[in-house]
């Protein structure tokens, strides 16, 4: 009987040790696959090093598949959106004599910002100066104030202006008291009533240069589309006007464009008499128009091709 438990034993010491032999073996196999590693998942790794500056300073190699983008949280972003871009004051130049409302810069906007169809932030009004002179097409943005009245009476620091001229709402500190509504004295601010129930972008996270999703509750506004502008590119308004009526750009470099045309902002506001709507309030806005002398276009021309729910926005337009 010892016999036979010795004999057994040592069978069953060899099936133990031919296991381990085949586990080896199969490491070995896939350890020689190109000396390939197994990544997260058990993907196969590419194997291929980059060189990488550490936070300490020294310089590190790591496989380039485990370089993987940042993941943006809603502080940071709060937090860069708050800082803005340094360096810069940002400027919108609006040419009354070339608009004709053809609301491609209302769609844009909309678009742009997940906005429902009957919430505006770019306004299109039909104004005339004196019951005896000529109406004429109006767009009208957030002015962005240098002494913005909108952010003084704010009771929560919901909304904010930056060093770039910028001002911004954070909707996720808003509480919908519309005191900035009130002290606003362009009436640039809109309230969101419902929620828009927008299908958001995978992986979407909350960030004020955006403000998608609007939230039910809450005040929201033209922000000279401050995500492009992250990104070195024209605010979706100004791209999206056919007729080249919006210009955008930096007072510090004294240079606007509306994508066609740059020019000097300087030479512009002094050769067509540029001047900022409503002066006297002095609330420097950070936009400004150019009268709407020698129109390229009969006001009439921008009825168009509307419903009469558009047209009846206009019926009773008059001297401002």
């Amino acid at each position: 009987m010892k016999k036979k438990r010795k004999e057994e034993s040592g069978e069953t010491s060899r099936r133990s040790f031919i296991k381990k032999i085949g586990a080896g073996i199969g490491t070995v196999s896939i350890g020689g696959i190109a000396w390939k590693s197994l990544g997260s998942g058990g993907r196969l790794k590419s194997g291929e090093k980059v060189k990488l500056l550490s936070p300490e300073g020294n310089l590190v190699e790591v496989d380039k598949d485990d370089i993987k983008p940042a993941s943006r949280s809603t502080s940071f972003l709060k937090a860069e959106a708050k800082k803005g871009l340094p360096g810069h004051k940002f400027v919108m130049v609006i040419d009354l004599s070339k608009c004709k409302n053809a609301r491609k810069c209302v769609e844009a906007c909309q678009e742009g910002h997940m906005l429902p169809k009957d919430h505006e932030w770019m306004k299109l009004y039909l104004l005339q100066d004196d019951k005896h002179t000529a109406k004429y097409w109006f767009p009208r943005p957030c002015f962005h104030c240098d002494k913005p009245m909108c952010v003084s009476v704010c009771p929560v620091g919901a909304t904010y202006k930056r060093d770039d001229g910028i001002v911004l709402i954070d909707n996720q500190r808003c509480i919908g008291c519309k005191f900035c509504m009130t002290g606003c004295p362009y009436s640039a601010r809109v309230f969101n009533w419902k929620d828009p129930e927008v299908k958001l972008p995978e992986g979407h996270v909350y960030d004020p240069e955006t403000n998608i999703p609007p939230v039910e509750g809450t005040v929201g506004k033209c922000i000279f589309c401050a995500d492009n502008l992250r990104k070195n590119i024209l605010p979706r308004c100004v791209t999206a006007c056919p007729m080249g009526v919006l210009y955008f750009g930096d007072v510090l470099e004294d240079t606007v464009t509306n994508g066609e045309e740059t020019v000097r902002f300087s030479k512009l506001m002094f050769d067509r008499a540029g001047y900022r709507y409503r002066e006297e309030l002095g609330t420097l806005p950070s936009v400004y128009y150019l009268p709407p002398t020698q129109r390229m276009f009969p006001v009439e021309s921008g009825l168009d091709g509307y419903d009469e729910n558009i047209k009846g926005r206009y019926e009773k337009a008059g001297p401002r």
